[in-house]
């Protein structure tokens, strides 16, 4: 009985101590050397600042990798001890029953060292996932047979927005630049670097957000605009989904123009300015409240057909119509008026 125990005790000292092992490896001792390509090779090199700011970091390496008390001085190859499904089993049977699921695996759309959450995202970076199988052009031209103006709605609604049974959208606003600063030149998006050079600050928000009270007001969005001409910059607008499943079907309603059309302010209700993060996702600050919807204060790039108006142009346009009106309504009210008279001129 003795030798059992003692046997016993052995085995838990020896298994405790290869699991503190494996464990007392952190996430920044990995990327001592994962994040330095000369080091591990450009296949095992990690994008440290990108994979920090993901949730899987703070699982820590060895909870996806297999990797011996020995590493790297055994020269074996690291082993992946987990898969998604280990964690992500519900996303995992959604998927599998999806038009993709016999098509694509998670990571040839997710790379795990950068996953993100689609608020964290911009609808550009959504986009480039499904560009890897869809060619954009191709995609433009199947749309382009039934949806008008298929290439502005292309590049203003992620295809998630659509092709997934999400209904929680937002509008997101990006800043864009022109490519190479050339005047007629692409717009692109507007990366870290360059808004920090243009606010001169770590923070960018304040390119928008003057006051620092972490939301953006009409009248900071009429400093932006007015200010165009220095910073050669926009805000391009892409109604986001706050959550995306994975079924990537076709959603019936989708055909429908009114399903955004006509419910697009009760989407703008909520409506976000992101601006680029050093570690590659967006961080959104709040727009005020119908700041969104006054096309020509608010967002003047951003047009919506039944959603953006503008007050002032409501009654510029009743002014034009009641002016229209009170020609033919005045002068046939005059001539009733004066019947009489003119009876009496015959």
């Amino acid at each position: 009985m003795k030798r059992i125990l003692l046997c016993s005790a052995v085995v838990m000292f020896v298994t405790a101590f290869t699991f503190s092992s494996l464990w007392a490896m952190s996430v920044e001792e990995c990327l001592e050397c994962h994040s330095d390509a000369e080091l591990v090779g450009d296949a095992n090199q990690i994008n440290g600042p990108a994979f920090m700011a993901t949730d899987h970091a703070g699982e820590g390496c060895v909870a996806c990798h297999e990797v011996s008390d020995e590493h790297p001085d055994d020269g074996a190859e690291v082993g992946k001890a987990a898969v998604c499904a280990d964690c992500h089993d519900g996303v995992e049977a959604t998927y599998s029953a999806s038009v993709h699921g016999a098509n694509a695996t998670c990571t040839d759309c997710h790379d795990v060292h950068r996953a993100q959450a689609p608020v964290s995202l911009s609808g550009i970076q959504m986009n480039q996932s499904c560009q890897g199988c869809h060619d954009y052009v191709e995609v433009e031209t199947s749309h382009g047979r039934w949806l008008p103006e298929a290439d502005i709605h292309v590049r203003s609604v992620p295809c998630v927005t659509c092709h997934s049974s999400t209904n929680q959208f937002v509008v997101t606003l990006y800043v864009m630049e022109r490519e190479g600063g050339r005047a007629y030149a692409d717009f692109k998006l507007t990366d870290y670097a360059k808004l920090k050079e243009e606010v001169g600050s770590d923070d960018v928000t304040l390119l928008l957000d003057v006051d620092r009270n972490g939301e953006i007001s009409l009248s900071e969005l009429n400093s932006f605009y007015d200010g165009t001409a220095k910073h050669g910059m926009r805000l391009w607008a892409m109604m986001t989904p706050e959550t995306v499943d994975h079924d990537f079907s076709t959603m019936d309603n989708r055909w429908d123009c009114t399903y955004c059309h006509a419910a697009g302010p009760e989407a703008m209700s909520s409506s976000f300015v992101a601006f680029p993060q050093p570690d590659g996702t967006y961080k959104r600050l709040p727009m005020q409240a119908g700041a969104t919807v006054d096309a020509l204060f608010g967002t003047p790039d951003f047009y919506m057909v039944g959603a953006t108006r503008s007050k002032i142009l409501n009654y510029i346009g009743l002014l034009i119509l009641l002016g229209g009106l009170a020609m033919p309504i005045g002068h046939g009210s005059l001539r009733f008026l004066t019947r009489k008279n003119r009876r009496k001129d015959h």
